[in-house]
């Protein structure tokens, strides 16, 4: 029974409750010690927020790490990334202080004496982004990853895989996917977390059957609304430890399609730039020829045998009646199993090709030369012959676990031997099984003769992966397809001929339109289909398109991440083409221009290619732990992004719980631009303070001064109730100019920006440095542009150049920076404030500026009155005020705006007088026309 005392604290719990309460309690309580126990620094936060736009991905990883202890200790972050992928940003937030990350070209590596490039090393499957610094005792650090990828259709699927491996325990967990498009959203799916030797990191997931309702990774919530899809992911500190208890929980694998129309394809528009989405459906099977070709040497002994022989068992019984086949098996010798031809598919020749299968015995070296050149010989052969089809589609899969050792073993006399083989004929289809193999050889050797390659690691399902490799590529529906757009309409398209279409893959082209005002685009595809020709041609109307476009994808997405995603798609397709290129040239001239043209977009675009290097700047921590004093410039010395700093070029390429997440860095402007133009709304206060406000119905502008003290802080917007948004500004004196009327002039020093919704969070700005603070508190140098998201309220730094806030996404403020490199007795360092958006300012706004929001005035002219001339009246409320019109210069002095200026420190013209808008402090958030000190 339960005392009374039981009875306070857990008053309704049945004992069976009562007893998982407590064992509960008990594991939190065990693991939170046991974390105090570390001596590495804790990951409090690791939150994974991805939209995937029209397919197109972009992932914001956002790491939270804790130093306990009193004294320096390394932080380590560590994330994989997909092959395909490139990371756009990175930034490490530490001390206070923000570490920006800079894409610079790559060097041309350095040789040794035997001209081999030093540290040669095999590309991995998937990348591990890596960066290791130091974390002053009892401090934080931030680091924060965006990368993007194109979401590769296979088997008609999308598949989007997340690492979940922070290698301990982390306090809180998240996982947010978003997807969006233009096309309702089907068969989507998510598969339990993906771990271990059947489904290793690195799969294409083809491979194994799955059920057909998976079980959902515990805390798992899918919300399907047609063309959005929400999935979250959350396990708190106990479930992950019920997963694993040393961090590594796996992949979260998603997988989706989406509806699709027959026809032309999928075609969006957006800013000039256009993506192409071909993806056919319900055509008749082309026949194949096929020649496998297998390696047989002593390596491939036990289980990779074993698992090659289970997948090419599987593989015949797929052959169909209308495909031609044979097998090469390859180590010292080759063994061709049907020397003459290929032959049909046939029970007879099935039984006798698996016999042939059962019989492969491992032994010897391995001559891949000599492989591919009898597989090549035999294929060519047979497609000069009478029993050939003409529209059939002709390959060679060929797979092998190790480098050439037997007869030609140089891998550009291979490559070159393979070429004249091949004639373009036929294409090549490579895959490479364990650790042993020269990958970079299979790649090009596949991309040479339009194939595509393939890696099974060591420890994978083997025999699963080869099966789903040959799916993939085992239905041909179409072949030498050529795509056209309508002539001078496009520029820069990505690739536009493709040897052959498989069935459940897809076809994706982009490019820029010359003319982004032209009603249409036209659209013409020409292929091949087992024995006739097919064309498909349509008008794109172009207008309703980016219409289109807008809708299923900036508006669903929140805009920042969406506006410019069509040119990240052809950005980051014409990367990978130039790569591509970069392999198959066959003078040093025109792979220069290939690499030249590559890093261009790759710098560009921001993304970590083969070609380009991150460069961040370290922290420096002092012997005492703390961090060293901030310096004045940015030091001569910085760390470049190489493998042995941990930051390596990677060779393929935040919700409540996400408190801040650098922001996706699009479009073509620089890191670090020159001032921008700005094009914002001409309401604001600028100068000694020279306050201006447009009144867009009534057509007028009105301006006039405000003459108030040093250290005064005056109440620019006041809408506390309502959108929960207040803004001040300190004011800062200085001498007037010689000959100037004035006794001093006053310059607004600072601007507080207060949000109160959801959470309190405020935004500091001053002409050096801004300060944001929400749960984390950040200091961001003026001097350098970097993009920071706190939630509800975001800011953008241009380098000594302009703030932008934006709160909620329908308020924004832009803050200009007036800085002096040598300043005059009679100057300082100052800010001008302007309104950019107010559409989310309530109609009660109040303040010198917010007042004047929804306001409309009129203009009047008092008559004459004997000598005196005619005035000029404005009519604002019920108020009378006379204004002479003036010029003011705005924008950093960049335009001139006429005004009508209100005397007398706007008497008549606000509400009230000056001092009911003078507040107690920078934070007072009180409403008008009295604050409140409430901090």
């Amino acid at each position: 029974m339960r005392t009374k005392a039981m009875r306070k604290i857990m008053p309704n719990y049945a004992p069976a409750t009562l007893i998982q309460v407590i064992l509960r309690c008990f594991c939190r309580f065990v693991l939170e010690r046991f974390l105090l126990q570390e001596t590495k620094p804790h990951i409090q936060e690791l939150s994974i927020k991805t939209t995937i736009i029209s397919r197109y991905a972009f992932t914001a990883v956002y790491c939270a790490m804790i130093n306990r202890h009193t004294a320096a200790t390394e932080g380590v972050f560590q994330f994989q990334i997909p092959a395909d992928a490139y990371v756009s940003n990175f930034t490490m937030i530490i001390g206070g202080r923000v570490y920006q990350s800079e894409v610079r070209p790559k060097q041309k590596r350095v040789k040794q004496e035997n001209g081999k490039p030093k540290n040669k090393q095999e590309e991995p499957e998937v990348e591990v982004f890596r960066m290791a610094a130091n974390i002053p005792g009892r401090n934080r650090a931030v680091f924060l990853l965006t990368y993007e990828e194109l979401l590769q259709r296979r088997l008609g699927r999308y598949e989007h895989v997340t690492s979940l491996r922070p290698l301990q325990l982390v306090s809180r967990l998240s996982l947010d996917v978003t997807i969006v498009d233009h096309s309702p959203i089907t068969d989507l799916e998510v598969l339990p977390l993906r771990n271990g030797k059947s489904n290793t990191a690195g799969s294409t997931g083809t491979g194994s059957k799955t059920p057909a309702k998976p079980e959902l990774p515990i805390t798992t919530m899918i919300k399907n609304e047609k063309n959005v899809c929400k999935i979250t992911f959350s396990p708190n500190i106990v479930q992950q430890a019920k997963i694993t208890t040393n961090g590594n929980l796996g992949d979260f694998v998603i997988r989706y399609d989406v509806q699709r129309d027959m026809g032309i394809g999928d075609i969006q528009v957006l800013n000039g730039h256009f993506v192409h989405y071909f993806a056919p459906k319900d055509l008749p099977v082309v026949p194949k020829n096929v020649v496998f070709v297998i390696d047989t040497s002593a390596s491939m002994l036990g289980t990779k045998i074993k698992q090659t022989k289970d997948a090419l068992f599987t593989i015949l019984r797929d052959l169909r009646p209308g495909d031609r086949f044979n097998f090469i098996s390859f180590s010292n010798r080759i063994k061709v199993w049907q020397p003459n031809s290929l032959v049909p598919v046939t029970p007879n020749n099935i039984r006798d090709a698996k016999k042939f299968i059962y019989l492969l015995i491992p032994t010897g070296g391995t001559n891949i030369n000599g492989a591919i050149q009898t597989g090549s010989s035999l294929l060519r052969d047979y497609l000069q012959g009478p029993d050939a089809s003409p529209n059939s589609v002709s390959l060679i899969i060929f797979l092998t676990d190790g480098r050439p050792t037997v007869g030609e073993i140089q891998s550009t006399a291979i490559l070159g031997n393979t070429r004249s083989a091949v004639q373009e004929k036929f294409c090549i289809f490579t895959i490479g099984i364990g650790n042993d193999v020269d990958y970079r050889l299979l790649e090009r050797m596949a991309l040479d003769n339009c194939g595509m390659m393939r890696r099974i690691n060591e420890e994978a399902d083997a025999s699963a992966m080869l099966k789903g490799f040959y799916d993939e590529i085992g239905t041909p529906l179409l072949s030498d397809i050529r795509i056209n757009y309508t002539e001078d309409s496009v520029q820069y398209v990505t690739q536009q001929l493709f040897t052959n279409y498989f069935n459940g893959s897809e076809i994706v082209i982009a490019g820029k339109l010359t003319n982004q005002s032209a009603e249409s685009l036209h659209v013409q595809v020409t292929a091949s289909n087992n024995d006739k020709s097919i064309v498909l041609e349509t008008d794109v109307p172009l207008r309703h398109r980016q219409l289109e476009t807008e809708k299923h994808g900036i508006g669903a997405a929140m805009g920042s991440i969406a506006e410019d995603f069509v040119e990240r798609v052809w950005g980051f397709l014409s990367v990978k083409e130039g790569l591509r290129s970069r392999l198959r040239s066959q003078t040093s001239k025109e792979r220069d221009h290939h690499i030249q043209q590559a890093t261009n977009l790759s710098l560009t675009y921001h993304f970590l290619t083969p070609l380009t290097n991150m460069v961040v700047e370290k922290p420096e921590v002092l012997a005492d732990g703390t961090m060293a004093p901030a310096p004045t410039v940015l030091p001569a010395s910085e760390e470049v992004a190489s493998p042995a700093n941990e930051l390596p070029a990677l060779n393929k390429s935040c919700g409540s719980s996400l408190e801040i997440n650098i922001l996706f860095l699009v479009g073509k402007a620089e890191r670090r631009p020159a001032k921008k133009s700005i094009t914002i709304s001409k309401t604001s206060a600028d100068g000694d303070p020279h306050f201006v406000v447009e009144f867009p119905l009534s057509k007028l502008t009105v301006c006039f001064n405000i003459n108030g003290e040093p250290g005064h802080v005056l109440r620019l917007v006041s809408d506390h109730k309502y959108s929960g948004v207040t803004v001040n500004g300190k004011l800062i004196g200085a001498p007037a100019p010689p000959g100037s009327h004035k006794q001093q002039r006053t310059y607004f020093s600072s601007i507080t920006i207060v949000v109160d919704r959801p959470r309190r969070a405020y935004i500091e700005v001053m002409p050096k440095k801004v300060i944001l603070d929400g749960r984390d508190r950040m200091i961001l140098p003026c001097h350098s542009t970097v993009t920071v998201d706190s939630g509800e309220l975001s800011v953008a730094i241009v380098g000594k150049s302009n703030v932008t806030v934006t709160i909620g996404g329908n308020i924004s403020f832009v803050i200009l920076l007036h800085q002096y490199k040598n300043p005059a007795p009679y100057q300082r360092d100052h800010l001008g404030f302007y309104i950019g958006n107010s559409k989310g300012l309530s109609h009660n706004c109040h303040g010198l500026l917010g007042q004047f929001l929804y306001e409309e005035v009129g203009l009047a002219e008092l008559p004459a009155d004997g000598d005196v001339k005619p005035s000029q009246v404005l009519k604002v409320k019920d108020r009378s005020v006379p204004v002479v019109k003036k010029s003011r210069r705005i924008y950093s002095g960049t335009q001139s705006v006429d005004c009508w200026f209100a005397r007398n420190n706007a008497a008549k013209l606000i509400d009230g007088q000056y001092e009911d808008y003078l507040m107690s402090h920078m934070f007072d958030t009180g409403d008008w026309p009295h604050g409140t000190n409430r901090v």
